[in-house]
C-alpha cells in the first residue's frame, strides 16, 4: 500500500480543509494518508512515504508561509527527488505567483509534479475541495 504524506500550513483552516480533502482522495484511491502539520514534521520518517502532499496558502508579497512552512520545506530539500509531490494552497489575492513559485521550486528539486496545484480564493468552495481529493488520487 503506497503511504502519503500530507504536509501543510494553515492559519485561517482554509489550507487545512484542502489537506482534509487531499487526504480523503488518497485514502479513497486505496492508499494511506497521513496528515501532518509542517511544524510537526519528523524528517527523519521522510523514507516511509511513496508521495507527498505539500500545502501552503500565500502570505504577503505571495510568498509561502515564513516562519513555520518555509524552513519546513527548506529542511526536506532533495528529499523529494524522485517522489510523487502534489500542491495545494489557499489565497487572499494576487495571481497565484507564489504557486508558480512553489512548482518551480519543487520541480527543481527534482520531485514529479503529478499535477497543477490547487488553489482556493479563500475558503474552499465545493469544486476546490473536488480538485484536492482527485489531487489525492493521483498521488497513489
Amino acid at each position: 500500500m503506497s503511504k502519503t504524506a500530507v504536509i501543510y500550513w494553515s492559519g485561517t483552516g482554509n489550507t487545512a480543509a484542502m489537506a482534509e480533502s487531499v487526504a480523503q482522495g488518497v485514502q479513497n484511491a486505496g492508499g494511506e494518508a497521513e496528515l501532518i502539520s509542517a511544524d510537526a514534521l519528523d524528517t527523519g520518517k521522510m523514507s516511509e512515504y511513496s508521495s507527498f502532499a505539500l500545502g501552503c496558502p500565500a502570505m504577503g508579497m505571495e510568498v509561502l508561509e515564513e516562519t513555520v512552512f518555509e524552513p519546513m520545506l527548506s529542511s526536506i530539500e532533495g528529499m523529494l527527488s524522485g517522489k510523487k509531490v502534489g500542491l495545494f494552497g489557499s489565497y487572499g489575492w494576487g495571481d497565484g505567483t507564489w504557486m508558480r513559485n512553489f512548482e518551480e521550486r519543487i520541480k527543481e528539486d527534482g520531485a514529479i509534479l503529478v499535477d497543477d496545484g490547487v488553489t482556493a480564493n479563500g475558503y474552499p468552495d465545493g469544486d476546490a475541495l473536488a480538485s484536492c481529493e482527485n489531487l489525492g488520487k493521483m498521488l497513489v
